[in-house]
């Protein structure tokens, strides 16, 4: 078990979701081993959060509404807040990273990286940038590209053989020849000629290469015989003919990942998916997440907000007797940022 100054009473399930493959929590590596204050530099909520975080195993949903689901203490409010608070620590970046596969098809993806030790934003910057380059064909197949792999093909049949009898199968020493030449030993109403096991011995071979033995040709030619066989070739014929095995199918077999490497990492704000391309990011937000961070902190840091005090909204269970009123949330976040001296937020496109 992980050991925290602030133990967490909550631990993550074994029904936790797992990312589609290839997402999910990622370590960022070269880790302190686990220690007593681990996260004691943290506010008891993000303490309690980092620990049920550093229980997930690798590949595990990382979302903010996935951990509120399975958390139970805290609702969404408390998890993404805790989100951007466990960055600015030093725990947690976004990261999205453009892959370049050897079929030549190219994609970004975000990734969710942690980290138990506390890492400095230089740190981060460095690491984004070393990810330039590294191959990720284990890491991306199969749920990179968030589109279905291509079909494997369809099993085929065993191809036909050749409707020339191998020289060797009619020999007389040719397993199909010699499973012929035994039938009169298992009936002797079935003795064929020389001729006969030469001509059935194409017949013989098929039967084999479907996966039969000598002894399933015996019990199909001879089974249930009538009491006097006056064509021992030609019952033998269609028999062979009529009660064919099924064709073997080949092998499907899986395919080999394809190598992929990241030829781009930029590092995304927590709370907006903006990333390094469009904006500055700095403690793991764009400065329009970080400057309402940084207010709501500073209104906390004032008494405004009681330190310790976990609204009713961020609770996994609010609290049945409390009396809610409907809000206009894009408004109030409005009239806050406006209240603190914060230009309005800048509205961005969609994202898919």
């Amino acid at each position: 078990m992980v050991a925290s100054a602030n133990p967490s009473p909550a631990l993550p399930s074994p029904s936790h979701p797992m990312a589609n493959p290839g997402y999910g929590k990622r370590p960022a590596g070269d880790e302190d081993p686990h220690a007593d204050p681990d996260f004691a530099h943290l506010p008891p909520r993000e303490a309690e959060i980092a620990v049920f975080v550093d229980h997930l195993d690798n590949g595990h949903a990382m979302g903010h509404k996935v951990l509120a689901a399975q958390h139970p203490r805290y609702g969404q409010q408390a998890m993404r807040t805790s989100l951007n608070r466990l960055a600015v620590a030093g725990h947690l970046r976004w990261i999205r990273e453009h892959i370049t596969v050897e079929d030549h098809t190219m994609r970004w993806v975000t990734r969710t990286y942690w980290s138990r030790t506390r890492r400095s934003a230089t740190w981060w910057e460095e690491f984004a940038r070393e990810r330039n380059g590294r191959i990720v064909s284990a890491d991306h197949h199969p749920g990179l590209a968030r589109t279905e792999e291509p079909a494997l093909p369809e099993p085929q049949a065993a191809a036909q053989p050749d409707p020339d009898p191998d020289p060797e199968s009619a020999s007389e020493g040719g397993t199909p020849y010699l499973a012929l030449a035994a039938l009169r030993e298992a009936d002797p109403r079935m003795s064929l000629s020389e001729a006969d096991c030469r001509s059935l011995a194409a017949l013989a071979e098929e039967w084999l290469s479907r996966g039969a033995t000598p002894q399933d040709i015996t019990r199909a030619v001879t089974e249930g015989l009538p009491a006097t066989v006056n064509n021992p070739g030609g019952l033998a014929r269609n028999r062979l003919e009529n009660r064919m095995p099924p064709k073997k199918l080949k092998i499907r077999q899986k395919a080999a990942p394809r190598r992929a490497r990241v030829t781009r990492a930029v590092i995304c704000c927590m709370s907006c998916d903006a990333d390094e391309l469009t904006t500055t990011i700095k403690g793991g937000m764009c400065p329009d997440c970080y400057a309402e961070f940084e207010a709501a902190e500073a209104a906390e840091a004032a008494g405004a907000v009681e330190p310790g005090y976990v609204p009713d909204t961020f609770l996994a269970v609010p609290d049945a007797d409390a009396v809610y009123t409907w809000v206009d949330v894009p408004r109030r976040a409005a009239e806050v940022r406006a209240a603190g001296g914060l230009r309005p937020r800048t509205e961005r496109a969609p994202t898919d």
